[in-house]
């Protein structure tokens, strides 16, 4: 097991001074202001490193990071690895890239600036390649796949939402990264219509993206998409700055 601990420090609304009060003044005028804000985050995940890692120079290797479901929040760390890449990890699956499986803490949903301290915080540690990171992540996760591309803009060297949503508007801002989408037709928990209108919207806007449609598959449509050896091939084709 893995932990986080990261300090943000934003600028925020100026506290220093706040004792003395500003002089009064009428109409209106320009001001500016600055100061710090410190918020703690604190994450579990499991961290997956290939073999040829420890044996190899020092190479850079690619990152993926997997967003779970709404159902393996908490704290406990082997519910992480219950769907996605992170089973295939422990039934003895062998990934060319380093994994990041992190885990959302219960009564919340993704959270976009803490999973990029935890990316931020795998590449100061570890020899990631800074072209070659990718997102993926199921239903809860899709979501926040498709959250982390739109508000971070060319961060992402591709990304594979399954079974997941969000806001159509917002994939303006995602066209860098290219898309594999996933959905079950048959989904009554996030209906399938939530993948085309991201993809619709997406690829208007001008950007790549595809949907592969599962006609029969209910809400699990993870299972047959982490399992398809292509899906790994399609991310790691991707690299930032190259066609």
């Amino acid at each position: 097991m893995k932990s986080i601990r990261v300090i943000f420090v934003l600028l925020f609304a100026g506290l220093a001074g706040c004792s003395q009060l500003a002089p009064l003044g009428t109409g209106q005028s320009e001001q500016h202001f600055s100061g710090e804000y410190v918020r703690k985050v604190e994450l579990g995940y499991l961290l997956y490193l290939p073999e040829p890692y420890k044996k190899t120079e020092p190479d850079s290797w690619p990152l993926v990071v997997f967003l779970h479901g709404s159902g393996e929040r908490g704290t406990d760390l082997a519910k992480v690895a219950v769907h996605g890449p992170a089973r295939l990890v422990n039934e003895g699956k062998q990934f060319p890239f380093i994994l990041v499986s992190p885990q959302c803490p219960e009564g919340v949903w993704w959270n976009p600036e803490d999973i990029m301290a935890l990316i931020r915080e795998i590449q100061e540690k570890y020899r990631v390649d800074s072209t070659r990171i990718y997102i993926t992540g199921l239903s809860m996760g899709g979501y926040g796949t498709w959250d982390l591309i739109a508000r971070y803009p060319g961060f992402f060297a591709a990304a594979v939402p399954v079974c997941g949503g969000g806001e159509p508007k917002l994939m303006r801002f995602a066209t860098e990264t290219p898309v594999w989408a996933f959905h079950g037709g048959k989904d009554n928990v996030v209906l399938p219509e939530e993948s085309k209108a991201m993809v619709e919207a997406l690829t208007k806007a001008g950007g790549t993206a595809n949907l592969t449609l599962y006609p029969e598959a209910g809400h699990d449509a993870w299972t047959e998409t982490y399992s398809n050896q292509e899906v790994y091939s399609w991310l790691l084709s991707h690299q930032k700055g190259k066609k």
